[in-house]
């Protein structure tokens, strides 16, 4: 059997990116990722690890512009004969609207080294956009941790 080991949960987040959720996330995320090692067959260790887990998460907060344009009206007038040769003047109005909508992307960094060399052996990203309710994370966040490990070398057993 491989050992992997998860680092108590505030030394298993690089950088203290872990202060970005709260504690029930923080829970959430450990024990979906604890899941996906553990239907994979290895299991999570303090000790003699083969591997080291850590997460590392950034929220970035965005904005996005959208803009309008309302086309009001307009008359028109031209003369022409002929094959189709004429001219033409027009007036209208428009008015653009700006409309800014502010949301959050998420990124979620999963890093397994080799706990002997202490190189990447792997790296799995996530990033979503944070639009959900807080009660909806119960489902989608081992959802979100199971799309990151299908990347994973080694597959869950059926």
């Amino acid at each position: 059997m491989f050992n992997i080991s998860l680092k108590v949960p505030l030394a298993g987040w690089q950088n203290d990116s872990d202060k970005l959720i709260n504690d029930l996330d923080k829970t959430r995320i450990l024990d979906a990722f604890k899941a996906e090692f553990d239907a994979r067959n290895m299991t999570l260790v303090e000790d003699n690890a083969d591997a080291v887990v850590t997460l590392f998460l950034v929220i970035d907060n965005k904005t996005s512009t959208t803009a309008y344009t309302n086309y009001m009206g307009g008359m028109g007038m031209g003369y022409g004969y002929g094959w189709g040769m004429g001219m033409g003047a027009g007036m209208g109005t428009s008015t653009t609207t700006y409309s800014e909508n502010d949301y959050e992307v998420g990124t979620l960094v999963v890093d397994v080294y080799d706990a002997g060399t202490k190189k990447l052996a792997w790296q799995g990203v996530l990033q979503k956009t944070i639009n959900e309710k807080a009660s909806k994370r119960e489902k989608t966040i081992p959802k979100n941790a199971a799309k990151i490990m299908k990347q994973y070398p080694v597959p869950a057993a059926k």
